[in-house]
């Protein structure tokens, strides 16, 4: 079981030391994280692709990037295999060590294997219900199943991709897409099946922790069809496993155009209404943000009152990255980087210290705003 260390990250973020500024790394679980994340979300299903990834993933982490993000359906498989390449050039050329990289995926919606099929629902009728991993009444949208089966299929299958023995994150991938098939009742049995397998496998060492990774769940108002509570879902892991559970990292949509982590309160805990991102720390989740600059649609044209409130930086997208980086809670900032240009870009945020606090929130305060 070869896995992210205390020992090995902190080794890391003291080589790094020189390259990045005062708070680039965090520590959550004895782990530390840097606050800028890779994501291998878009892009073609191409060997041009595959090799552009691979180069950035590297660049990325000789920069102070130790945290690499995927999902085994991101670019059908070839994310994941491209993670493994470039860390197997890495480690073998020893520019870093396993124990110093955090790795994370996902399970949950159907991946395919390379490229899309001719036909969908044939391959998931023979690769999912005929193998007996789901039956198709578990399997909702079309498109999502997360039974104990097809998440213990899907596991083997990333790490083998991943060439690794152990992920140190693994999500189940927007669980609440079950809740348009299902009651809440027949969902929360599910999700408890999905985090007994979870339990399992970090008792046996393929994974280190586990969480969900969500676009809409934690984002809405209670009462919302597709909503989620973050203390009933922490609440299920404790059920299952007592207060060692290793449910501990969730991931969710935070940027400029999308802050509701911070200002919603939509979680209940202790009989307060808190924001995700309280609710997160008051429960000891750690909280990983995605779409950082929202698929570019934040990487120009933001208003000044944001690069009055985030100095230090020449363009908009390393302002997008600050303001998530900069939000009290998170841990890491995930940017999708397919280019090496874009890391140097990105990664450059790394030099620089995060917004104080008081920076941070006159962007809430501004008439602009």
């Amino acid at each position: 079981m070869v896995k992210a260390t205390p020992e090995g990250t902190r080794r890391y973020a003291q080589r790094l030391g020189s390259v990045t500024a005062r708070g680039h790394f965090r520590e959550r679980d004895s782990l530390l994280y840097s606050s800028i994340g890779l994501g291998t979300y878009l892009g073609r299903w191409d060997e041009h692709t595959d090799r552009s990834y691979q180069e950035a993933i590297s660049h990325a982490i000789t920069l102070g990037c130790n945290v690499i993000d995927s999902a085994i359906n991101y670019r059908f498989q070839r994310s994941e295999r491209t993670i493994g390449a470039a860390l197997k050039q890495l480690f073998d050329e020893a520019k870093a060590s396993r124990d110093e990289i955090i790795v994370a995926t996902k399970a949950g919606f159907f991946p395919f294997d390379g490229e899309p099929p001719q036909d969908a629902r044939s391959w998931i009728v023979e690769n999912v219900i005929e193998r007996g991993l789901a039956r198709s009444d578990e399997i909702a949208g079309g498109s999502h199943c997360m039974t104990p089966a097809y998440l213990e299929d899907q596991l083997s299958r990333s790490l083998e991709n991943l060439g690794l023995t152990t992920v140190d994150i693994y999500y189940v991938h927007n669980p609440e897409s079950q809740l348009e098939s299902v009651s809440r009742e027949e969902f929360g049995a599910r999700l408890r099946a999905a985090f007994e397998f979870l339990e399992r496998a970090t008792a046996d060492g393929r994974i280190g922790c586990y969480g969900t990774a969500t676009w809409n769940g934690y984002r809405q108002e209670p009462g919302s069809p597709g909503y989620l509570s973050l203390g009933e879902v922490t609440a299920i892991a404790r059920e299952i496993a007592g207060e060692d559970h290793h449910f501990k990292v969730v991931q969710l949509p935070h940027n400029l155009a999308m802050p509701e982590a911070i200002t919603l309160g939509n979680q209940a805990v202790d009989g307060e209404s808190l924001s995700l991102l309280m609710a997160a720390d008051r429960l000891g989740v750690t909280v990983m943000c995605s779409a950082t600059m929202l698929q570019a649609k934040l990487a120009q044209n933001l208003p000044p009152f944001v690069g009055q409130a985030l100095k230090g930086f020449s363009t908009d997208a390393q302002r997008a990255i600050q303001f998530v980086r900069s939000t009290p809670g998170v841990t890491t900032a995930l940017v999708g980087m397919s280019k090496r240009t874009h890391v140097d870009e990105n990664m450059a945020v790394a030099s620089v210290s995060p917004a104080s606090v008081d920076a941070f929130f006159s962007m809430f305060s501004s008439e602009e705003a």
